[in-house]
């Protein structure tokens, strides 16, 4: 999947319905081709003879074992919209006398053995670490997943959007063919009758592996499967957007007749799990929208709903209220959640409460792992930035910034890193590689180019096109890639990784003009690898393979993005962060992992320096 380019979140519009709320929206109408059966008809078709099932693509199941993030764009609205859900819970506890705010004052994620005190209040910074005490505000209490059993109808309104209520949980007993699809996959499969989406009538529809259908184009992408990609990607029917794997058990089945479109996954395994979801959609002539979802269902992370697509603008409702819940014209659905998530935004308000706005990026550590899908991940929260492959937006007043603030970088549970920062523990990276990826992501690594056709190409960007591909000679930069040498005769070889900013980095970054960035190249139609990889694989030094060079000069990035501007005569040389450690409620900082967290610090600054051939300092002091 593509994100769109030229989407300005100005920002997410965002709505919470309240429990038990009856709406406003338009009555739903009865279904044109009622369901005839409570039986989940799974249980039936997965006794039948299967289709020959899609190949399983190892090198893509160890690539997403190994990725240390995700596609940073858009995360921003997944932080908002987190935020704002969490807050919601709380407001309407406070309004409501006795009403059960779900999962407040949580402690959050526990580590055994950890030591823990009575009382909580807020902490005073240690030295440079600036210490946030979780008192129940911080994280936010897990979503149960509430929907075994039970239907769902979408129905059209008057503002163009959908409400939801909820109705008899009632499989069709129809359920197709069986679709041959793998691991982040997605084939096309049109509809016989023209669907009425938000507005727009739709006939091309793709049927994709993690539990969705996404008019337009489809999506293979594993990006995470969560809000931001709820709405930022195509228009979508998420009967459960998950990641979802086929290969390692269950079928998918689609029966494309002229009454309907229905699409059942039938236990269907989550990616490296034995987990199962068994859950149907229908798509209706009326332009009405149908979900089922049966009483067996052990996967319970998920993001549930419709969306035109394109869009920053979200109404969170409880799927289980009876209804109608109105959605009005926006993308309307539900996120659930197994376990607590930080709440990014709560967090830097607090920090704000008590620093001054004089940050550029901030760094979040935690004495708890609070992290799921990815090992760390940055946010960028603003960006003036032009040329660069990112949006201009700036949602930095939303996270308690007046307007400084640029960007967040989560680096979770301060235990998982080693106590030497420079010890090589992930793939190919250290602690300080892994900072200056997530650190980065403010500027990189979004930049296609024009090719020898006067083309636009993707061919440099790697994994969730937020990094670059194996097959770039990004000379070792902390953004992947590697740095690869020229053997002679089509042959080549990854001699070193992770080690610094390129000067097609820095460019990106504002460091050195476009004159200072020399020609640079990429392999194209790799063979004959010594270890099976694809452009999207981590960096991995001594791979050899064969392929044809090709050279690419600045000027053929700025011929797709324009020139980067500010210029770097004109861009800032100092990037200003602030190391904040979350400690969960119930505990106190650990004078030790105050310590390693320091030096970490110290280290990444001198890092930062070198990395950067001395163009730029970190300064992580806090005052």
């Amino acid at each position: 999947m593509r994100y769109p380019r030229g989407l300005a979140v100005v920002f997410l519009g965002f709505v919470l319905q309240a429990c038990g709320g009856s709406g406003t929206g338009s009555p739903a109408a009865p279904s044109p081709t009622p369901p005839t059966t409570a039986t989940n008809v799974c249980s039936t078709a997965l006794t039948t003879e299967a289709a020959a099932p899609a190949p399983v693509d190892e090198r893509l199941r160890a690539d997403k074992r190994l990725a240390i993030d995700r596609d940073p764009r858009y995360s921003v609205i997944d932080a908002v919209s987190l935020h704002k859900e969490a807050q919601g819970w709380r407001d309407m506890g406070a309004r409501v006398p006795g009403a059960e705010v779900p999962g407040a004052g949580l402690p959050g994620a526990r580590v055994p053995g950890a030591q823990t005190q009575s009382g909580t209040g807020k902490a005073a910074d240690i030295g440079e670490i600036a210490v946030v005490q979780d008192e129940g505000d911080l994280i936010t209490p897990p979503n149960t997943y509430d929907l075994r059993g039970v239907g769902l109808r979408f129905t059209r309104n008057s503002a163009g959007g959908y409400d939801v209520r909820k109705i008899t949980a009632s499989f069709r007993t129809t359920i197709g063919r069986q679709l041959t699809l793998g691991d982040d996959d997605s084939t096309a499969a049109a509809s016989s009758f023209t669907v009425n989406f938000y507005g727009r009538a739709q006939t091309a529809v793709f049927v994709n592996s993690d539990g969705n259908v996404t008019f337009e184009e489809g999506d293979k992408s594993s990006t995470e499967r969560n809000v931001a990609r709820l709405l930022t990607g195509p228009p979508r029917v998420a009967a459960f957007l998950a990641d979802l794997d086929p290969t390692a058990g269950g079928r998918i089945f689609l029966n494309a007749a002229s009454d309907q479109y229905t699409v059942t996954w039938c236990a269907v395994r989550g990616f490296d799990s034995a987990r199962t979801i068994t859950t149907q959609l229908s798509l209706l002539p009326d332009g009405s929208i149908e979900m089922q979802f049966a009483d067996a269902a052990s996967i319970t992370d998920a993001v549930i709903g419709v969306s035109p697509g394109h869009t920053g603008t979200f109404t969170s409702v409880n799927l289980s209220d009876a209804g109608p819940s109105p959605g009005g014209s926006a993308a309307v659905g539900e996120r659930f959640a197994a376990r607590v998530q930080l709440d990014n935004v709560a967090v830097t308000k607090k920090f704000y409460a008590t620093h001054p706005d004089n940050y550029d990026q901030l760094v979040i550590w935690s004495d708890a792992s609070l992290v799921t899908n990815s090992f760390a991940y940055e946010t960028t929260i603003a960006n003036e930035i032009r040329g660069v492959g990112i949006d201009v937006y700036d949602a930095s007043r939303e996270f308690g910034s007046a307007g400084r603030l640029r960007s967040l970088a989560v680096m979770d549970w301060l235990g998982k890193y080693p106590d030497d920062p420079q010890t090589k523990f992930l793939g190919e990276n250290n602690t300080l590689s892994v900072i200056g990826q997530e650190v980065g992501h403010r500027w990189l690594a979004f930049l296609e180019f024009r090719d020898r056709n006067g083309l636009r190409s993707d061919l440099i960007l790697g994994r969730d096109q937020a990094h670059w591909s194996f097959f770039f000679d990004s000379d070792a930069s902390v953004m992947e890639g590697n740095d690869i040498e020229d053997l002679g005769g089509g042959s080549f070889r990854t001699a070193d990784a992770v080690k610094r900013y390129s000067l097609l980095d820095q460019y990106a970054m504002g460091l050195v003009a476009p004159a200072s960035v020399p020609s640079f190249f990429y392999v194209e139609a790799p063979t004959n690898m010594s270890a099976t990889r694809n452009r999207e694989s981590a960096p991995q030094i001594g791979v050899t393979f064969n392929g044809t060079r090709r050279e690419i000069l600045v000027n053929d990035i700025i011929a797709i993005h324009g020139t980067r501007l500010p210029a770097a005569a004109d861009a800032p040389k100092e990037h200003r962060q602030a190391f904040i450690y979350i400690v969960s409620a119930g505990r106190s900082a650990e004078s030790s992992q105050v310590e390693k967290l320091d030096n970490i610090r110290r280290r990444w600054e001198e890092f930062f320096l070198s990395a950067t051939d001395g163009r730029m300092r970190a300064i992580t002091v806090l005052r």
